[in-house]
């Protein structure tokens, strides 16, 4: 992979400053694997104020003295470039933040404060080649896929929690596993957890569940022990026997629902439906085997759901849209029994804009029970009766005039020809849409009125049968989309 120009530029402008200047973090980490960065880190030995010499175009962050050197690339990722001068971080605060930053000319103790080797990695831009600087033996955790603390893993997590968290994102998004000590320092140090703020902890929860290997993921954070800390309520599904209709457990279901859902790549909404969805289940349980019932477990779940996301800090907006979906992921369709006015209720409740992800959430569920088709025909017909009810159909009220202006333009009274006009002009708007003009449509209406009462009554029967025709296409088309008959 090559190192962009822009970044050797700032290198070598550094360099020419007679200070020292290495890519560092995660972008050596990906450029080592050969994915592309989604960010581009430097550390140096210059003093912030000095870096804000050498780029103008900059300005200073963070306490760390982190400069931000602003580009003109069009490349996202290389629009601004932080600068970061080596550092020493002592006495963390709350678990995340140290109290005491020195700076040093010493790379190799800045490597020493990173979280994991693979990220305590620092590459030395040069002409025509790149050399690696890895005290942490990085390269070779990369080669054996393993994710492990910079020296002592208790030590780093009692500095900062939340590098438990990036230690199970990191192993999910690279699928890796986290090495024995490292993993035992997690489970030691998870209560810790609780010390960090709602927003960092989302953050990186939902990294992971917008992972292709979500349900890993979640499976890892529930090993680690850290699942009772960011989603304690996941504690009530563990073991909870379901009844006929399921094969798994709540836990497991509702795990192998979200993994369904991201090997779709459905969008972070319908995941985080996929893993709640069920989460009441266990507060509503009666009776045991298969005969078990859950009676309103939609609707505990849906409140369950807006207490967690509140709780984690997330918008209103998509918390809105979670425990839609939950609330109405139960929905009842069966193809001779439900008709269009249930189908408009059951729009109307989760919101029309909703509906695709509705059934994205029902797939996740049935596979997640473990049943072989995600969508069966009632399914898909339920998708076909959606869009059906949902088409606006070709109608005269979608003209630029209305009955009481023919009428008045007329100066008739209220009969059938005031309809078979309506139908005559609506039959040259669908020929040519542009003539929905309301001063157009005026004068056609007196152009139309010279015909005889006959002719009029003809051509609008005529429109009349063309709009049938259109709207059985439609429909045709529709079940055709869906496989339905």
């Amino acid at each position: 992979m090559e190192i962009p120009k822009v970044i050797k530029n700032i290198v070598k402008k550094i360099e020419e400053n007679d200070f020292e200047a290495y890519l560092v973090g995660g972008c050596v980490r990906d450029f080592v694997i050969g994915k592309k960065p989604k960010d581009w880190d430097l550390t140096t030995n210059a003093a912030p104020k000095k870096l804000e010499e050498i780029f103008p175009e900059s300005f200073l962050e963070n306490d760390y003295g982190t400069v931000t050197v602003l580009t003109k690339e069009e490349d996202p990722t290389l629009k601004q470039v932080e600068i970061t001068p080596y550092r020493i971080e002592k006495d963390y605060k709350d678990k995340r933040h140290p109290e005491d930053v020195k700076f040093t000319n010493n790379l190799k103790e800045d490597l020493a404060r990173r979280d994991f080797t693979i990220n305590a990695m620092a590459l030395k831009v040069e002409e025509d080649n790149y050399s690696i600087v890895d005290p942490y033996e990085g390269q070779k955790d990369l080669e054996k896929r393993v994710i492990r603390a910079v020296r002592g893993p208790q030590e780093r997590f009692n500095e900062d929690a939340l590098r438990m968290m990036r230690a199970v994102r990191f192993a999910t998004r690279f699928d890796f596993i986290i090495e024995p000590e490292t993993k035992k320092a997690i489970q030691d140090h998870a209560a810790s957890l609780k010390e960090i703020s709602k927003e960092r902890i989302r953050d990186e929860f939902i990294k992971i569940i917008n992972q292709k290997k979500a349900a890993a993921g979640i499976r890892l954070l529930r090993k680690t022990k850290l699942l009772s800390y960011v989603i304690p309520e996941f504690k009530e599904t563990y073991g909870v026997a379901q009844n006929k209709h399921h094969i798994y457990n709540v836990y497991e279901h509702l795990v192998r629902s979200l993994e369904y859902a991201a090997r779709q790549g459905f969008n972070e909404e319908v995941r985080l439906a996929a893993l709640f969805h069920d989460i009441g289940k266990p507060r509503t349980k009666e009776g045991q085997g298969e005969a078990a019932t859950f009676y309103n477990h939609e609707i505990v779940s849906a409140d369950m759901t807006r207490e967690i996301m509140k709780r984690l800090k997330f918008s209103k907006d998509k918390i809105k849209k979670v425990v839609k979906l939950v609330r109405y992921h139960l929905f009842y369709y069966n193809v001779d029994e439900v008709g269009e006015s249930s189908v408009r209720k059951l729009l109307r409740g989760v919101g029309e804009e909703n509906t695709r992800d509705l059934v994205k959430l029902r797939m996740a569920d049935r596979i997640g029970s473990g049943v072989p088709k995600a969508r069966p025909y009632k399914l898909r017909h339920l998708q076909y009766m959606m869009e059906k009810v949902s088409r606006d159909p070709i109608s005269t009220k979608k003209l630029a005039v209305d009955g009481n202006e023919v009428m008045s333009i007329l100066d008739i009274e209220p009969g059938p020809k005031v309809g078979q006009i309506l139908l005559i002009l609506l039959g040259e708007v669908l020929e040519d849409p542009a003539k929905n003009d309301a001063s157009f449509l005026k004068e056609r209406v007196q152009e139309i009125s010279k015909m005889n009462d006959e002719e009029i009554k003809k051509k609008a029967r005529i429109t009349n049968e063309e709009i049938n025709r259109i709207e059985k296409k439609l429909d045709e088309m529709t079940k055709e989309k869906y496989w339905v008959q």
